[in-house]
């Protein structure tokens, strides 16, 4: 799998989900091997900012992910490219 960009929930959500699918996971599948409901698994892939750090560390180990952190790129803003 390529590295994917995150800055923010929505963005997060969205390469989880990706992945998920990836793997040919369904939610509830991924939720029984993360020990999470699917619930919580379909909050997360949606981007719901108060998901707990635990919670995306179990969903993260469960699709053989791992979390970086690094110094923020200069990309440009979206309003700065129109």
């Amino acid at each position: 799998m390529p590295e994917r960009l995150a800055r923010t929930e929505k963005q997060l959500g969205a390469i989880l989900r990706q992945e998920r699918k990836d793997q040919n996971l369904t939610q509830s599948a991924l939720g029984v091997r993360a020990g999470l409901r699917q619930g919580t698994v379909s909050k997360m892939e949606d981007g719901n900012p108060a998901l707990q750090l635990k919670t995306l560390m179990a969903a993260l180990s469960a699709l053989d992910l791992e979390l970086v952190v690094r110094p923020r790129s200069k990309a440009p803003d979206f309003e700065d490219i129109f």
